[in-house]
Order: C-alpha cells, then structure tokens, then sequence
C-alpha cells in the first residue's frame, strides 16, 4: 500500500504521523510511504533520516494523494481540498468539537479513523491511542500551570511547592482517568496540595493505593465542586467522555468566584471543555485572562515536546498501521479496536458517540 505521512499545519505543532523507525517497519512489511519534506524537523527527524530506511520525499500533495494518510493531528481547513473518496485516513479527529470537519469528512467520502475512539474490550487500556498523549497532557498540564502561576505570566504569583513557612499552591483536578493521575503525580512531586474529584468511587480507590494520603480523593458532585474551585491556584480539567463533547463542570459564575490571577488549564479543550469560560487557544498565544483567571486552553499540548511525543504516540499507533496497509479496510472487520475507532465511512457518520452529538447529519 501507499503511505503518505503530510507535515503538521496546526499552529506550532512539530509531532509528525511517522518516525522514521515506524517507516522501516512498514519497509519491511513491502509497503511504501510518501513523507512531506520537512515533515519530521520540529521532532527531530530529517528528510534524510527518512531516506535512509526507504520513504520518498514528496510535496504536501504528493504526500496526501495516497491509499492511507497517516497524521496527528485533524486536518484543517486548508487541508480539506487533499481529502478524496476511498482514502483512509488515520489521526486525531475529536470531531465532537467540530463540525465543520465533521461534514466535510462525510461530503468527500474518506473513510477516517479516530486515534482517540480506538478502543480495545475488556482491557485495562481502552484507549490504546489516546492514553500515551494522555499522559503526556497530565503532566505537561502541571508544568504550563506553574509557569503561568507567575506573576510575569500573569499569574497571582505563587510557587507550586510553596516554601518552608509559606503554603504551597492549591491544585484541583477535575478527573481522575489518565490524564487526571499523570497531573497529580506531576503537582504531588512539585508539592503542591492536590485534589482530585472524580465520580468513580472504584476509580477513587485505585487512586489511593497510588497516592495514598498525599492526594485528596473527592466524589465529583456539583456541590463538591462548588467548594473546592474557589480555593483552587491551578484547576486542571481533565474529564474525558469518550467520542463526546466534555461536559461542563465549572460555569462561569463560579469561575469568577475564583482569587484573581488564579490559573485554568483545560486539557479537555479538544473535545469542547469542561470550563465555561474556556476556549481553545495556541502554542503561539497559549492564555487569555477572563473573570481575573488565567485560562490556558492549547488542544495539542503534546505538540510541545515532539520528539518524545512522536515516538510515544509512535509506539501505540504503528501495530495498528501495519494493519491497516496489510489489510486496508479488511483490517477494520478483522479487528473490532480499529472498527470502534471508525467515525466516517463511504459519506455516514457512524460513530455512535458523535451521532449523538450531531444527530442531524445520521443518514
């Protein structure tokens, strides 16, 4: 089969569809794969490397008029005239929070997978391809929050760990999955106070045996939630519904009840956000301040450290490719992980998680 791997065109998101060790792998399988020049810089991978183990360096449309398209990250709008009728194409869609994308994935007849609703049954990795970006968000989360706790950032001015006669800051995190344990080990290691609601009381006990009575474990109510946001220094969203728009657990009302200077990062911004207030922004304008609040809400937070990101995400997504250009969509019938992560097939949406969110375009 051929693959094209196109560079990344989302604001200053350097992670690329394949390393070139993934290429090799493919190599050896009999397959060959198109990679855009220069699609591999920003995480660490040159157009020689590339070479090296067999790809052919094309142009951005040389590398998406293939058989199988492999990405990181949702094609944007500029991107939409490469998609064709027949391809497959196999990234991060979140298309909940994007409809837009939704429909035009339907009009043009691509077939298209979802890295994030790849599900695996009756395992204790689910989201075989969601969870390494997961960690990487959790605890990147912890890292951005402290820095734009900074008064230079914006911030009210406060050290996570606090220091000897001085309290540490306050962390909240709403979600206690993946994302949620990787953010509490991160504030946990800095000193922090950390909180974590979640409404899974078998979840909450898991968390225990991790942390033991280093992290508060909340039932995740509105009237929990009501009382520990206002007293937070960083509140990190970190709810995750699978295929769905994130619901809303803070409102705006009770983000102004808020200290001022206070900081909101919002890793469930691409799946639409857990906070009212909060809006997607970019690596190149990362916050904005509403209510007195720092909101950080940059949905490709791994795009800040490519090179670890790329491989990670690598290691989870190559076994599934492999699949997929041995098989094609035989692969899908063959394996029920990739057919849950089918969302748009031969111009119908038929993910049944996102046909709930856009009931109208179910055909």
């Amino acid at each position: 089969m051929e693959i094209g791997v196109p560079k990344e065109t989302k604001d200053q998101e350097f992670r690329v569809g394949l390393s070139p060790s993934s290429v090799r792998v493919l190599k050896e399988n009999g397959h060959q794969v198109f990679v855009e020049s220069q699609a591999g810089v920003g995480a660490g991978f040159t157009d020689d490397d590339y070479r090296q183990v067999g790809a052919e360096i094309v142009t951005a449309q040389e590398a998406w008029n293939r058989e199988l398209v492999v990405k990181v990250k949702e094609p944007l709008r500029a991107e939409y005239q490469f998609l064709q009728k027949g391809q497959l194409l196999f990234t991060y869609l979140h298309l909940a929070a994007d409809r837009a994308l939704t429909e035009h994935l339907i009009d043009c007849g691509v077939t298209a997978i979802a890295y994030e609703t790849v599900e695996v049954a009756n395992s204790t990795n689910k989201l075989p391809l969601l969870t390494p970006m997961s960690i990487i968000a959790g605890r990147l989360s912890v890292q951005f929050g402290a820095r734009f706790l900074e008064r230079q950032q914006g911030g009210r001015g406060v050290l996570l760990g606090g220091v000897p006669g001085v309290r540490p800051a306050r962390v909240v995190i709403l979600g206690g999955g993946v994302v949620g344990t990787e953010a509490a080990r991160i504030a946990v290691g800095m000193g922090a106070t950390v909180q974590i609601l979640d409404v899974n009381v078998e979840r909450l006990s898991y968390l225990e045996t991790i942390f033991g009575s280093r992290v508060e474990l909340l039932y995740s109510n509105s009237a929990q939630i009501d009382a520990v946001v206002p007293d937070a220094d960083l509140l990190i969203g970190a709810v995750l519904v699978p295929g769905r728009r994130a619901p809303i657990l803070v409102n705006r009302e009770l983000v102004g009840r808020m200290r001022p200077g206070s900081v909101i990062v919002d890793v469930a911004v691409d799946q639409g956000g857990c906070i009212e207030t909060l809006r997607a922004t970019s690596h190149t304008a990362p916050t904005y301040v509403e209510a007195g609040v720092v909101h950080y809400g940059v949905p490709n937070m791994p795009g800040a450290v490519p090179w670890t990101a790329t491989q990670a995400l690598n290691n989870s997504t190559l076994p599934y490719i492999v699949q997929l250009a041995n098989l094609g969509m035989q692969a899908v019938a063959a394996n029920p992980a990739l057919a849950a992560g089918v969302n748009v097939h031969n111009h119908r949406l038929v993910h049944p998680a996102v046909q709930e969110v856009f009931p109208d375009l179910v055909t």
